[in-house]
């Protein structure tokens, strides 16, 4: 088990793309509901629900994979940020992602938002992942 749920989340997505999986699951959290929630607006993903199971307090969050043809729409999606070395960056200091192919997922003071929603409610914050 590892110290960084977020990058398991996200080792779950990329490796459901490489076994060419219709859907994931993934244990539940409200961050990993709102990035999943991103990734679906952004369109790397089809949909997420959550799924409570029985006679359980926990949930799953299932997430719908989305592919164009048979050909993944994710190419990539990488963590930026660590539980060991946290990347804050400033509202001038957002990196755009292969010249804006991609996107950045920030957390910021109203939540989780793209890099590009971040510049133009002129709001800084931790990077959490790059996906292209």
């Amino acid at each position: 088990m590892s110290i960084d749920p977020i990058a398991n989340f996200i080792s779950s997505i990329k490796n459901g793309y490489l076994a060419k999986k219709a859907e994931v699951k993934v244990p539940a959290s409200k961050f990993k509901e709102n990035l999943a929630k991103v990734l679906v607006k952004e369109g790397f993903l089809e949909n997420v629900k959550t799924e409570k199971i029985k006679n359980q307090f926990v949930e799953n969050l299932i997430l719908t994979l989305k592919y164009e043809g048979k050909k993944p729409v994710l190419t990539d999606i990488q963590r930026v940020s660590k539980p060991g070395l946290r990347v804050y960056l400033g509202k001038t200091k957002i990196p755009k992602v292969l010249g804006g192919l991609g996107i950045v997922v920030m957390s910021t003071p109203e939540g989780l938002m793209t890099g590009q929603e971040a510049k133009t409610k002129n709001l800084g914050g931790e990077a959490i992942c790059k996906i292209w």
